[in-house]
């Protein structure tokens, strides 16, 4: 993935919470509609991470709880990234770059029904949500009680590459946020209140992540188009390495590889994001067809 070095980014989504800090339970809240029965999807501790499928896009939606502390802000994190020669030569200009092709594409996607993310937060340790708090055992995850994505950026080196074998890589993180970005058009679109069953090969809450995968691969495939408030393209070019790697993640961590790495059997009825073999294809729909309709998971027959 290269960025145009003319290109301006804009950081006023993006912050780094210096300051962790514990928050309250994980209820059953779905932001803008409805309820998730049995409470929210994903949520445990990195003891149970394999187990609990408590990986990156596994772990992307933490359910409304009482509202944690407020954390303390970094502001210094991201000021130096104004362009995408910044993007270029450092990995957290890079993160910001990637999520404002993310706003951008979905700006366009949708019009007038986006509403933007509140903000992409990274930490370390732990984090205050009004979804409750967080620590890093949790991976990346969506909490749409505000609108926020959070992310530990040291994710990819702990759990995913060495505990669950997935790829390393600088397009591993753009998929991750494009498939958080995608529990966020969810919201705004109302999907999240369609979830009714939580386990199961072809759950709703399998539809979700599913579909969650499928806008990423959207994303990815408009990718190159996404301009700036200038007019200038933000990514140049994503090669086919690019796209191999998201695949392998995505395969990384289906729930029948988890399982066949933490428990030594795969248990079909306990899924909740879908297989290997399900994550890919749904990626790979979205990047190849490139439409809303094309990511109704909801409306499928078969997964």
């Amino acid at each position: 993935m290269r960025f145009n070095p003319k290109a301006r980014l804009d950081t006023r989504r993006t912050r780094h919470a210096g300051g962790g800090g514990g928050g309250g339970g994980r209820g059953p809240s779905l932001g803008r509609g409805g309820s998730l029965p049995g409470g929210a999807i994903g949520g445990g501790s990195i003891g149970a991470v394999i187990v609990a499928v408590l990986v990156f896009a596994a772990i992307s939606y933490l359910g409304g709880g009482e509202e944690g502390g407020s954390p303390t802000f970094d502001t210094e994190r991201y000021a130096a990234c104004e362009t995408g020669e910044d993007a270029s030569t450092s990995a957290d200009c890079a993160r910001v770059a990637v999520e404002n092709s993310l706003h951008d594409f979905w700006t366009d996607e949708l019009g007038s029904r986006y509403e933007p993310i509140s903000a992409l937060t990274t930490f370390e340790g732990s984090v205050s949500t009004r979804c409750g708090g967080a620590t890093s055992d949790v991976g990346p995850f969506y909490c749409p009680v505000d609108d926020g994505i959070y992310l530990d950026s040291g994710f990819f080196d702990d759990v995913l590459e060495r505990q669950l074998g997935g790829p390393d890589g600088g397009f591993v993180e753009a998929y991750v946020l494009a498939h958080e970005y995608g529990h966020h058009v969810q919201d705004v679109l109302g999907t999240m209140s369609r979830v009714r069953t939580q386990q199961g090969p072809t759950s709703d809450a399998v539809r979700l992540e599913l579909q969650a995968d499928c806008y990423a691969g959207m994303w990815a495939r408009a990718a190159t188009t996404t301009e700036d408030a200038a007019g200038e393209v933000l990514i140049t070019e994503l090669t086919d390495e690019d796209v191999r790697l998201a695949l392998e993640a995505a395969a990384a961590v289906g729930d029948d590889r988890i399982q066949e790495r933490t428990q030594g059997q795969v248990t079909e009825e306990s899924w909740t994001h879908g297989s290997a073999e399900q994550r890919v294809s749904w990626f790979r729909t979205g990047f190849e067809q490139g439409s809303l309709e094309a990511c109704d998971t909801f409306a499928a027959s078969r997964l």
